[in-house]
């Protein structure tokens, strides 16, 4: 079976994939659920903390947590707002 590759390729889109503005989605994002986090995490602080950030409570396991929702939230934000024309 031999795979066409120009159809392979009109899947791809030809715009840009990342910008200033989407980045500063997925940034605005993953802070609103690492605030949201920090308080709906009834269990805290199981883990390493971080020592950087200067947060009781949020260890490691807690921030991993919190930005990987944020990425699947800032993930459906930037396809919805590029697929109604907000984004390009």
């Amino acid at each position: 079976m031999e795979l066409n590759n120009y159809n392979v390729f009109e899947i791809i889109s030809t715009n840009s994939l990342w910008s200033v503005k989407i980045a500063t989605i997925m940034i605005a994002c993953n802070l609103i659920s690492i605030g949201i986090g920090r308080y709906a995490i009834k269990v805290r602080g199981l883990g390493p903390s971080i020592p950087v950030l200067g947060l009781e409570g949020l260890g490691l396991p807690e921030l991993l947590a919190t930005t990987s929702l944020g990425h699947i939230i800032g993930a459906g934000t930037i396809i919805g707002l590029k697929s109604i024309g907000y984004l390009y």
